[in-house]
């Protein structure tokens, strides 16, 4: 039986928001066994509590924005993709303002910090979502789907007309029974580009963005003085999000992804999509039968 997991012991980082540019401290502490994914803004006057789920989803502007009585928390993709990647089901998430710090733009902060606290299994099951059929969402030339695999497959594509990132892959498929998380995805930076950086900081994003924690690009070449990470990076974090982005279901997920130049928006219209119909999933803890590769203890390299 695979069981849930949470973190050994609480853990606390200090980083920028990457839109609102404001310092937030952020703490990471276990929690109980089937009590999911909470956010807490300990700077409301009632320490309000939002529920990392897909329904909650109400902003998706560059990052996934959740909400609950009016309380937002911005850019949750990151740590929730880390989460994923590690297997961790069950953790309370304090922060001191709205947005979770965008550390260096990847999940490598997360995962150093998540693995010095330590992973301890829980005495209760690990629920999995299933994918029993395919289900696909479409905008123009975008389109994101999920459909059935018995394991966790993310294969994405991008279409970006720049000189720079014409220059590097604009597909990459990843398949957790294959390959690892961390060193395969985690350290995939976000990516943005010089001249959209005015436009945005009037409507209140990209305010934190910095060479320091985003690939930035002008017209013909990357401004970071550092090699790329992955030589398809760009890619590579269009799934690290995307992984993000659909823990916000609540569960592991069983099942293969395809994206064609999908984002946080089609992503979470996809989700909402699949919960919408019953037939298209089933919730199972593998307690009679095999786990699926990818996350199955006996594979390696593990997902988390």
């Amino acid at each position: 039986m695979m069981k849930q997991r949470t973190i050994s012991a609480p853990i606390k980082t200090v980083g920028i928001g990457l839109h609102s540019g404001r310092k937030v401290t952020l703490f990471i502490k276990p929690a109980p066994v089937n009590s999911g994914i909470v956010f807490v803004r300990m700077d409301t006057p009632e320490q309000a509590l939002v529920p990392a789920t897909a329904l909650a989803v109400c902003d998706t502007r560059l990052a996934s924005v959740i909400q609950k009585d009016g309380v937002r928390v911005s850019t949750v993709e990151h740590l929730l993709s880390a989460c994923a990647g590690l297997g961790l089901d069950n953790l309370l998430i304090e922060l001191d303002a709205e947005e979770v710090p965008i550390m260096d733009g990847s999940a490598a902060s997360f995962l150093f910090l998540i693995e010095s606290a330590g992973i301890t299994e829980q005495d209760a099951p690990r629920q999995f979502l299933i994918i029993k059929k395919p289900v696909e969402v479409r905008e123009g030339d975008k389109l994101a789907r999920l459909e059935p695999f018995f394991g966790f497959k993310l294969d994405f594509t991008i279409d970006f007309k720049h000189p720079a990132v014409d220059k590097t892959g604009q597909r990459f498929i990843v398949d957790f029974a294959e390959h690892a998380y961390r060193s395969e995805i985690g350290r995939a930076r976000t990516f943005g580009f010089a001249h959209e950086v005015e436009a945005l900081r009037e409507i209140g994003l990209a305010r934190g963005g910095s060479l320091d924690n985003a690939i930035v690009l002008d017209e013909h070449r990357i401004l970071n003085n550092e090699e790329l990470r992955y030589e398809d990076e760009f890619v590579r974090h269009k799934i690290l999000d995307a992984i993000g982005d659909l823990y916000l279901v609540g569960h592991p997920i069983v099942g293969a992804y395809v994206a064609e130049k999908s984002g946080h928006a089609l992503n979470n219209v996809l989700l909402r999509r699949l919960l919408e119909d019953p037939s298209s999933y089933e919730i199972s803890e593998f307690l009679e039968k095999k786990a699926p590769p990818a996350y199955s203890q006996e594979s390696q390299p593990l997902f988390f």
